[in-house]
């Protein structure tokens, strides 16, 4: 289910927030691990602008043991926005699969100036 936020088949999770207005925006992002058949997966997630670039500071993973539906990773970034832009939160396992718990995980931003 790309672009609504949710679970799709190649366990990564994609939301996607049109900026309106040229400003730097703060933006931060939850994503909750949810066990498959596997808790040696390991979750990484980042922002990227317009679908490309990976925004300096938003990259973030756990590597250590997670535990279903209590091991999260928090992402938090200031970027500057020109209107059109896109940012979009991108998450991924590597080692095993996993799922990102849908109701836990979270993509906000604000315009800060």
């Amino acid at each position: 289910m790309t672009g609504s936020g949710g679970v799709d088949d190649r366990c990564s999770v994609h939301r996607d927030r049109r900026q309106p207005a040229d400003g730097t925006y703060l933006f931060g992002a939850t994503l909750m691990y949810k066990v498959n058949a596997s808790t040696a997966a390991r979750m990484s997630g980042r922002l990227v602008l317009n679908g490309t670039t990976e925004i300096r500071g938003s990259f973030g993973e756990i590597s250590g043991a997670h535990v279903s539906e209590w091991t999260a990773l928090w992402l938090q970034t200031m970027v500057p926005l020109t209107s059109g832009d896109t940012v979009e939160l991108q998450g991924v396992f590597r080692a095993q699969d996993g799922y990102f718990a849908a109701d836990h995980t979270s993509f906000w931003g604000c315009k800060v100036g």
